[in-house]
C-alpha cells in the first residue's frame, strides 16, 4: 500500500527520459559489443554486469536480465531512473571513444526492471534463521540494500526512520521528472517482500531512542540517516514566507500539493544539482521566471553538465559571480539583495542589485547528522561524517554506516554499493567469521 498522497503536486511531471518498448530495447541491446573487460562495469559503483544484462534483452531473456541486475544492485529499478549515467556507465561505453553514440545503458536497466516488477518476478527469500539481529537508522537507499542482503544471509532486520514514509531521498527528494514518489514506495515494499525487515516510523535516534538502546537490541547496527536539515544563508530577511531550503520544498510538493498561482519569480541560490533539479521543477510546476543565483562561474558548478544544460533549454536563466546578501519585503518576501563578486569571489563595490523573487530556494548544501551519535567511543567524524574503512566499518565494534551519513551525499547507487558491502561485513562479524 501507497504511503504517499495522490494528490501531490510533483504529479503534473512527465518522464524526461521515456522507456524503451521491446522494440526499440532489442535494437539497442544489439548494438553492444559485449566488451569482455567492460569500462562501463567498471565506472557502475555496484558492478552490475553490464554486457550479461543487455545480452540477455537481446535474447529476450527479460527475467534473466533483470536478475543480472538485482543479483549486484537491489535497487536497480529507481538507479535505472535516478543514475547520472552520462557520467558513469554511459560516459564510460566504448563507443564514446569511437565518435558513435553510447549504449544507453540507463534505459535497458529501465526495460528489463520495470518488466520485472509489472510480471510480479521473485528471485530471493530469506536466508536459515541464524538468531542474529541487525538495527538499521535510515529507511533510505543504503539501509534497505543493507538489510535486503542481511534477510538473504538469515539475520533479523529493524529499520528505524523518523518520517512516515520509507524510501529515503529517493522518495522525498528525487526529482519527478525522474522518479515519481510512489514509484519508490513501490520499490521498497518490492524489498520488503522477501519478509523479515521490519521498519519501525516516527523513530530518531537522539529522540526516540538512544544509540545505546539501539545497541542493546541488536547485535549490529547500520547508521544509513542520510543528511540534516537545508543550510541557510543566516541573512537579514530569512525568516519571511517564500524563503525555503530547497530539499525541504522538494520534499513538500513530492509528497503533498503545492501552489504556487502567486509566483511569477523564483530564484534558486546554489550551482549543486540539489539547485539544478530546483530550478527544473520550478518550471515544471508553472513558474514563469526562474532564475539560478551561484556566486562562483558557470564553469564551477558541482551540478551536471548535462541537467544544467537542460534547465538552460527549458528556459531557466542565471546569475553568476553573485552573492545574495539579504531579503526584501514586509512578511513575505520580494526579491533577494545580492552584490556581484569578481574572479576570485570578492564583492565588487558598487554592484549591490536586488532580483525580484515572491520565492527563493537556498541550494546551499545540508547539514551532517553525525551529532546524533554524541561522543561514543570508536565512531569517528570527519567534517561530520561517519567515517569507515573499506568494508564500511566504523571504530566501533559492530557498528557499520553507509550513504550520505557517511560519502556526504552521493547517487543512490553509492548507497546501493555501500549498503550491501556493510551488510557482508556485518555477516561476517556476527558469524564470528
Amino acid at each position: 500500500m501507497s504511503q504517499v498522497s495522490d494528490e501531490r503536486a510533483e504529479v503534473v511531471f512527465e518522464d524526461f527520459k521515456a522507456p524503451y518498448d521491446k522494440s526499440h530495447a532489442v535494437a539497442e541491446a544489439n548494438r553492444c559489443l559485449y566488451c569482455e573487460d567492460a569500462p562501463c562495469v567498471k565506472a557502475c559503483p555496484t558492478a552490475i554486469n553490464i554486457p550479461e544484462f543487455i545480452r540477455k534483452i537481446a535474447t529476450d531473456n527479460v527475467r534473466g536480465s533483470a536478475k543480472t541486475i538485482f543479483d549486484s544492485n537491489i535497487l536497480g529499478m529507481s538507479c535505472a531512473r535516478v543514475c547520472p549515467v552520462e557520467v558513469l556507465c554511459v560516459g564510460d561505453c566504448v563507443y564514446n571513444n569511437m565518435n558513435q553514440p553510447p549504449i544507453q545503458i540507463g534505459k535497458l536497466q529501465r526495460y528489463s526492471t520495470d518488466r520485472a516488477y509489472e510480471a510480479g518476478w521473485e528471485y530471493y527469500q530469506a536466508g536459515e534463521d541464524t538468531g542474529k539481529s541487525v538495527g538499521l537508522i535510515g529507511a533510505g537507499p543504503a539501509s534497505l540494500a543493507a538489510a535486503h542482503e542481511l534477510r538473504r544471509l538469515g539475520h533479523a532486520c529493524t529499520i528505524y526512520e523518523k518520517r512516515a514514509v520509507k524510501g529515503g531521498l529517493n522518495t522525498t527528494g528525487v526529482a519527478p521528472y525522474k522518479m515519481k514518489a510512489d514509484r519508490s514506495v513501490a520499490e521498497v515494499e518490492w524489498v520488503l517482500s522477501i519478509g523479515g525487515i521490519d521498519i519501525q516510523h516516527g523513530v530518531e535516534l537522539g529522540a526516540d531512542m538512544s544509540f545505546t538502546d539501539l545497541e542493546a537490541k541488536h547485535d549490529a547496527v547500520f547508521l544509513g540517516m542520510g543528511l540534516g536539515e537545508d543550510r541557510f544563508l543566516k541573512a537579514d530577511g530569512e525568516d519571511m514566507d517564500g524563503v525555503h531550503g530547497a530539499v525541504a520544498f522538494i520534499e513538500e510538493f513530492k509528497l503533498g500539493a503545492v501552489s504556487l498561482d502567486s509566483v511569477s519569480s523564483a530564484i534558486v541560490v546554489g550551482g549543486g544539482n540539489t539547485a539544478v533539479d530546483a530550478v527544473r521543477e520550478l518550471v515544471g510546476l508553472g513558474v514563469s521566471n526562474v532564475t539560478l543565483v551561484y556566486r562562483g562561474q558557470e564553469a564551477g558548478m558541482s551540478g551536471y553538465i548535462h541537467e544544467w544544460s537542460a534547465a538552460k533549454i527549458e528556459g531557466v536563466r542565471s546569475c553568476f559571480q553573485t552573492q545574495p546578501v539579504g531579503y526584501v519585503g514586509n512578511g513575505s518576501v520580494t526579491g533577494l539583495k545580492c552584490i556581484s563578486l569578481d574572479e576570485s569571489k570578492q564583492p565588487i563595490d558598487g554592484t549591490e542589485h536586488t532580483l525580484d523573487a515572491q520565492l527563493v530556494l537556498l541550494a546551499i548544501g545540508q547539514g551532517k547528522l553525525g551529532h546524533l551519535l554524541g561522543e561514543l567511543d570508536g565512531v569517528e567524524l570527519t567534517n561530520g561524517c561517519v567515517v569507515v574503512d573499506d568494508h564500511g566499518a566504523t571504530g566501533r565494534r559492530g557498528v557499520y554506516a553507509g550513504g550520505d551519513c557517511a560519502n556526504g551525499g552521493k547517487e543512490v547507487v553509492n548507497g546501493a554499493a555501500e549498503g550491501k558491502r556493510a551488510a557482508t561485513a556485518m555477516h561476517k562479524y556476527m558469524m564470528g567469521e
